[in-house]
């Protein structure tokens, strides 16, 4: 044969041989799923997937050199003079932000995730990001069968539960990425979970939970000035959990070269690792950006945002998937469906 049949044969054998791979990844992930997820049992009841001991051992095998923490959110009572002084502003610390977040958590006054979570002895977590790879993936019943359904921003749910269920425990969000009503794709019992960036962050929230007048500077889109959020549900989460996704899981420098621009995890890669903390066991379905080069590449199963709008945003997407491959080889997570 010569070598150029050889490279055309080479050539049309290479869609089976992809199409083989993703079959027998998504053959994988799919009967894990159906061990406990995909069936009419509770995910929590399968003890081959869960257990203090074994979540322990997996945290231990990331080798983060930090313990499990399993409160989430900042709390009036001892956040101020005590258990959180800090040296670093935010996104990383509080100082400099400790009366504003102390006026917001006056009247928040919530800091507890709901019961029914808390006393379980599995918590089976899924983290949904906005990606486009979940779009068509019909994921959206077996997602609603977690105990804990992460979701990000403002991603609606309406219209797309067939793939991404309807189910939310959790809305992690900032003011440029709120829905001015929560109530449209977050179910009533949903924690608005705010993950401070800046202090105009809180600032903002502050002068929705007074009804003060808005201070529109310093946000790089406008935020809502109306907020529909129930405040009972409102959390605030604690700025540890981005510090140690910065330092123990990307290995970003907090204190960059004068020259270079500033990285900051991005609230998908912090939701997982708020979740690898919490939960016994972590899926993730939604997360990997485009490899395409192409600037008009859809990144979401939503709207028509493309890979243009990432092109000077203040995140190291390859970085970040890079740590999320090491998560997934480790067994730490896993995916729902086909990925990259």
């Amino acid at each position: 044969m010569s070598q150029k049949a050889t490279k055309t044969w080479c050539l049309r054998l290479l869609p089976v041989l992809l199409f083989f791979i993703s079959f027998v990844t998504y053959y994988r992930s799919y009967s894990l799923i159906q061990s406990y997820g995909g069936t009419s049992k509770s995910p929590n009841s399968s003890k081959s997937l869960c257990g203090g001991w074994l979540t322990q051992k997996k945290w231990e095998s990331l080798k983060f050199n930090i313990t499990r923490r399993t409160q989430l959110f900042m709390k009036l009572e001892d956040f101020f003079w005590r258990n959180h002084l800090s040296n670093l502003a935010l996104p990383y610390g509080i100082k400099g932000s400790e009366l504003l977040l102390l006026k917001v958590l006056a009247v928040t006054a919530n800091y507890h995730m709901p019961a029914n979570i808390e006393n379980l002895e599995c918590r089976t977590c899924v983290v949904i990001g906005n990606g486009f790879a979940i779009k068509n993936s019909s994921l959206g019943s077996i997602i609603n069968k977690y105990n804990v359904v992460i979701r990000l921003n403002d991603a609606p749910v309406r219209g797309y539960e067939e793939d991404v269920g309807n189910k939310t425990t959790m809305r992690f969000f900032y003011p440029e990425s709120a829905s001015y009503n929560p109530g449209l794709d977050n179910e009533p019992s949903t924690l608005m979970v705010l993950v401070p960036f800046k202090q105009q962050d809180l600032r903002w929230l502050k002068e929705i939970l007074y009804n003060e007048k808005r201070v529109r500077k310093g946000f790089w889109k406008p935020p809502p000035q109306i907020w529909l959020g129930d405040a009972s549900k409102v959390r605030v989460l604690d700025p540890y959990f981005l510090h140690q996704t910065a330092v123990s899981l990307l290995k970003i420098p907090l204190h960059p070269k004068s020259k270079q621009i500033p990285v900051h995890p991005t609230t998908g890669i912090l939701a997982i690792f708020v979740a690898l903390n919490y939960c016994d066991v972590v899926h993730v379905a939604g997360f990997g950006y485009p490899r395409s080069k192409s600037l008009h590449q859809p990144i979401h199963y939503y709207g028509y945002a493309t890979m243009r709008s990432m092109k000077n945003s203040y995140h190291d997407l390859n970085h970040e998937a890079e740590a999320l491959k090491r998560l997934e080889d480790s067994g730490a997570i896993l995916y729902l469906h086909p990925h990259l």
